[in-house]
Formats: structure tokens, C-alpha cells, sequence
């Protein structure tokens, strides 16, 4: 006879995922074992397999979850904008954002991703595809010079989500630049160049800010 699930069987799956990704980020998946895990989630390894069958399961269950919110979230940004420079702005503020406040899921993403079977790494990288093309169009259709073609389009959209993607290696959130800001500077640096003149929706803040 199969278990019934307790009414709160969301919640503690949730609070699973959010102590185990915490646990990889400081100290490796592969370095986290069964009984870390189970600590970690104050929970009896019995009590783990009943939420998920594996170890791999539960990394799996972090960077599809990860993903695809990275994915709402931009295309949640995209859809209230209209013009494609504030599409831009608005996906890479909805990047930005979301990594500001889940340092652990993009660490583990970025760190663990070779850990999961063949067939879960490419269900991952596909949803990851989702936004590289969402990211690659919109800079294309800002080309207005014409630089992007097939051999470039990848380079410049990598390049871009290299910047966003790794900050967590240096950039805190509750710093001087917050991710608001620190979005801004990756649009106007990548658009615009270091030494151009600060666009004009960024001047008119600043202005603001300091009124």
C-alpha cells in the first residue's frame, strides 16, 4: 500500500532542497554524503528517500527548479516591457536578481552539473538553451552595426551570461551596488562601452538617487 502524503509534504520537500543546495555550495556534491544530507535536513535517511529516491535526485530536483524560475522570470520581465532596449534591460535586471538571491543554486549550478546522468545534464542544458536564445535574440535585434552573425552570435551572448553568471564568485548583493544597479552596469558596459557617455535612463536615476 502506497504512503499518503502528510499536508505539508510540499513544504518539507521544499526546505530538503533549500538545505541540501546549501550543503553542495559549501561542500561539494560529491563531498556530501547521504548522512550530510540527512543532517543538513534534520532528517532521518529513512524520511529522505521518502521525499526523493537519490542523492542525484535532489541535485536534479535544485538546478531543474532553478532554471526554469531563471526562465519565468524572464520571460515574466520581457512580456511587461515593450521596446526590445527595455526588454533587454528587464531580462538582464531579471538575471541578475534571481542569482543576487540564490548564490547556492548558481554555484552548485555551475560547479555540480556534471554529476547528474547523461540523459538529466541534457534536460538541464536544454532549459538553459531557453534563455541563451532569449538573451541571443534580443541582442540581435539591438545589432544595429550588424556585428553579430552565425560565427559571433554565441561569443557575444556567452560573454554577456559569463558576466551575469559568475558574479557570485566576487559580487555581494547587500554591498554598495545593489542588483538593481549592478544590472545596469552590465547593460550600459556591454551596450555602450566603459568609456561612452552613461545612457540617458541611467543618468536620469543617478540624478534621481542623489536629489
Amino acid at each position: 500500500m502506497a504512503r499518503t502524503r502528510s499536508e505539508n509534504y510540499d513544504d518539507i520537500q521544499h526546505g530538503i532542497l533549500t538545505a541540501a543546495c546549501a550543503l553542495f555550495a559549501k561542500s561539494g556534491y560529491m563531498r556530501a554524503s547521504i548522512a550530510d544530507l540527512a543532517d543538513a535536513c534534520r532528517l532521518s535517511r529513512g524520511a529522505l528517500y521518502h521525499y526523493f529516491q537519490s542523492k542525484e535526485a535532489i541535485l536534479f530536483a535544485i538546478l531543474d527548479a532553478h532554471v526554469r524560475t531563471m526562465i519565468a522570470d524572464v520571460e515574466e520581465a520581457i512580456a511587461s516591457k515593450s521596446t526590445t532596449l527595455d526588454q533587454f534591460r528587464a531580462a538582464i535586471h531579471a538575471i541578475v536578481e534571481l542569482n543576487a538571491r540564490s548564490p547556492n543554486e548558481q554555484r552548485v549550478i555551475l560547479n555540480d552539473l556534471p554529476f547528474l546522468s547523461e540523459v538529466e545534464q541534457k534536460a538541464v542544458k536544454s532549459l538553459e538553451r531557453q534563455i541563451v536564445d532569449v538573451i541571443s535574440d534580443l541582442l540581435i535585434r539591438l545589432d544595429k552595426e550588424g556585428k553579430i552573425v552565425k560565427r559571433t552570435k554565441k561569443i557575444y551572448t556567452m560573454m554577456l551570461l559569463g558576466i551575469l553568471n559568475f558574479s557570485y564568485t566576487w559580487y555581494d548583493p547587500k554591498g554598495g551596488v545593489d542588483p538593481q544597479e549592478f544590472a545596469d552596469m552590465v547593460v550600459d558596459l556591454f551596450l555602450y562601452g566603459f568609456t561612452m557617455p552613461t545612457s540617458p535612463a541611467r543618468k536620469k536615476d543617478t540624478l534621481q538617487q542623489g536629489a
